[in-house]
């Protein structure tokens, strides 16, 4: 019986050309235009009319019908997987001084709201608790550390849910807890949390409908600025 559920699910399951397309297979599909454009493949008008497509389009089937005419179609898919992002960061793109220091002592700390994050931020809880929400934080950088220590404290990091999320660390009679995260989008902000925590706990989740509208953003961006060039505006 398992069997025959299995085959009715695979046989009911949507084919890929009808999955819903993503802003990543979005962005990638304007990149292949704009290659297109630059390569002549395209004449400005054709690009302006494929792209407005390309908006537009609900399904990944929709997507494949602007490049299946383009040599690229056949290299790269709109429907492939982004690789994930590294587990550790670049050498040498994180400094070794904090940009920002995160402090509770027998107290509370709190970074939320509308902030700058820096590429490495130190948090410490010493019989306190701190909160570093990057909700709705500004990303100048594409990698973040957050340094973490929490000694009979409590460390809590919520991220964006379209981030890339990665945690090393552990926990003495305490517990760290990282849920790992992968962006579809291979420009999107990684964020590392690492650390220890004694007696205490340290824990990183994405916040559930919070996403960095900076990279929701990008396609359209770019295509005002190719429309922009290719029009002499």
């Amino acid at each position: 019986m398992d069997l025959q559920k299995q085959d009715l699910q695979q046989q009911n399951a949507p084919a890929v050309s009808e999955l819903r397309a993503s802003d990543a297979e979005r962005d990638r599909i304007a990149d292949i235009l704009h290659d297109a454009l630059a390569e002549g493949r395209l004449t400005a008008d054709e690009h302006a009319e494929r792209v407005e497509g390309v908006l537009r389009a609900k399904t990944v089937g929709e997507l494949e019908v602007f490049i299946r005419d383009l040599p690229a179609a056949h290299r790269q898919g709109p429907g492939s997987s982004p690789a994930p992002a590294p587990h550790r960061p670049t050498a040498g793109a994180i400094p070794i001084d904090p940009d920002d220091n995160v402090v509770a002592v027998f107290s509370g700390a709190v970074r939320k709201g509308r902030w700058r994050a820096g590429r490495r931020i130190h948090a410490y809880a010493v019989f306190g608790s701190v909160e570093i929400d990057l909700s709705e934080a500004l990303f100048d950088h594409q990698q973040v550390v957050v340094k973490s220590f929490a000694i009979f404290g409590s460390v809590e990091i919520r991220v964006p849910e379209n981030v890339s999320l990665r945690g090393t660390g552990s926990g003495v009679l305490g517990s760290f807890e990282v849920d790992t995260l992968d962006s579809g989008d291979p420009q999107a902000p990684i964020v590392y949390v690492d650390g220890w925590a004694v007696l205490g706990s340290i824990e990183a989740r994405p916040k559930r409908g919070k996403v960095v509208a900076d990279i929701l953003d990008r396609v359209q961006r770019k295509v005002d600025r190719s429309l922009r060039k290719h029009l002499g505006h």
